[in-house]
């Protein structure tokens, strides 16, 4: 080997042993760590967050088992709520139910075969309205009486069709073919009356009483006073008026009886006064009184008697 190669391999060392020293020397020593920092939650802090998680998990139990009861309580279902159920008809309720606050419907309606009771505390009021939200009926039922303000009331029958009982501010009308008083003290009028017929029921007797007025009874063809299987007893404390203005008065009767007319005296015999006299003569008096007087063959009414004079 000549000397040139000799001299490439020792500079090709050289330059080699160069170039690690100065690898070597860009090494920088990185400084040692003195303590070491855990990463987490740990101590008071994790003990912390497992109770706060703890008691999130309780708390979802017991809602979680409240609701299921409450479901369970009240009868949740796909239909309603307990006693309350949804269709498309409207709204079902069964058994009690109490509203707190004011209850608008279109109707109200009870199962079939079955009562609708309403129950209040105080009263009971119903009320109807228009469109601009104006009272036009109410119908108030309380613990003394039944209130109804409206402009007119009527009753009718089952069917709805038959007009039975209407009343408004001018007159009352009842198309019922009997109207029957049941108390022990009739009916009271505090004013006139005006019916095609008044008669009493089976077995009983009619009572047209005034004690302490007159009574009148007046018909522009005709009043008819019938007894047809007992008799007809009419008095009066005063004075007794039957008056027709344009027909006349019939009494049709089987015994038609006039008691207590006061005993006229005849003195055209005086012999026959003693006597026990059967029979008497009715007479009337110009002023129009009657009065019995005893019977003879002729006439023993006489215009100038004591009954007639007195009067």
């Amino acid at each position: 080997m000549d000397q040139s190669t000799t001299l490439d391999i020792e500079s090709l060392k050289i330059t080699q042993e160069q170039f690690i020293l100065a690898s070597q020397s860009l090494h920088l020593q990185r400084p040692g760590c003195d303590a070491v920092y855990p990463v987490g939650l740990y101590g008071w802090r994790k003990r912390c967050l497992y109770f706060f998680l703890l008691l999130l998990l309780v708390t979802m139990i017991v809602n979680l088992a409240l609701t299921v009861w409450i479901i369970k309580v009240m009868n949740f279902s796909v239909d309603g709520m307990g006693n309350l159920h949804l269709n498309q008809e409207g709204i079902r309720l069964e058994g009690i139910s109490e509203f707190l606050l004011p209850l608008y419907v279109n109707e109200i309606q009870s199962r079939k075969e079955s009562l609708l009771v309403f129950r209040s505390e105080k009263n009971v009021t119903l009320n109807a309205r228009d469109d601009r939200g104006q009272l036009t009926g109410q119908l108030t039922v309380g613990p003394e009486a039944v209130e109804a303000q409206c402009q007119r009331l009527e009753v009718r029958s089952r069917d709805g069709g038959r007009l039975l009982f209407t009343a408004d501010e001018e007159e009352v009308i009842m198309t019922t073919e009997k109207f029957i008083v049941t108390g022990s003290e009739g009916a009271v009028f505090g004013h006139s009356v005006e019916t095609p017929l008044i008669q009493a029921r089976a077995s009983e007797d009619l009572r047209l009483e005034s004690p302490t007025r007159t009574l009148t009874m007046e018909a522009p063809r005709g009043v008819e006073a019938s007894a047809a299987k007992g008799p007809l007893k009419v008095s009066s404390r005063k004075d007794l008026h039957l008056e027709s203005t344009e027909g006349e008065i019939l009494l049709d009767a089987n015994t038609v009886q006039l008691g207590s007319l006061p005993l006229g005296v005849y003195t055209a015999s005086p012999s026959q006064a003693s006597h026990e006299q059967a029979v008497y003569e009715v007479c009337v008096c110009p002023s129009g009184k009657i009065y019995l007087s005893p019977a003879e063959s002729s006439s023993t009414c006489q215009a100038m008697s004591n009954i007639c004079l007195w009067s």
